[in-house]
């Protein structure tokens, strides 16, 4: 089973192509989606890769964390679960 990789202090200009063909260099990319912002269309300047492989990730992590992509040293991490959303009016919405 692979990792999920956060790839943080990304360029804006940098994308999912960009990512997926440079992580490939140390392993499998399974997925490499950077989070684009839905009104603006602009990234968000974050990403998520997931590595096929444990290792791989692991090797990733130590190749890629503070390298230099678009003018901007990543952070490259084992990304944490997604925490639950909480709905902040209620559980009856009225509109």
């Amino acid at each position: 089973m692979g990792k999920k990789l956060y790839i943080g202090n990304l360029s804006y200009t940098v994308d999912s192509t960009q990512l997926n063909d440079l992580f490939g260099q140390v392993g499998t990319v399974e997925s490499a989606n950077v989070i684009m912002d839905r009104d603006s269309g602009r990234s968000k300047g974050f990403a998520f890769v997931e590595m096929s492989a444990n290792q791989e990730a692991e090797a990733a992590i130590q190749k890629f964390n503070g390298s230099d992509l678009g003018g901007r040293a990543m952070n490259v991490s084992e990304a944490k679960p997604q925490a639950p959303r909480t709905n902040d009016f209620g559980s009856r919405r009225s509109y």
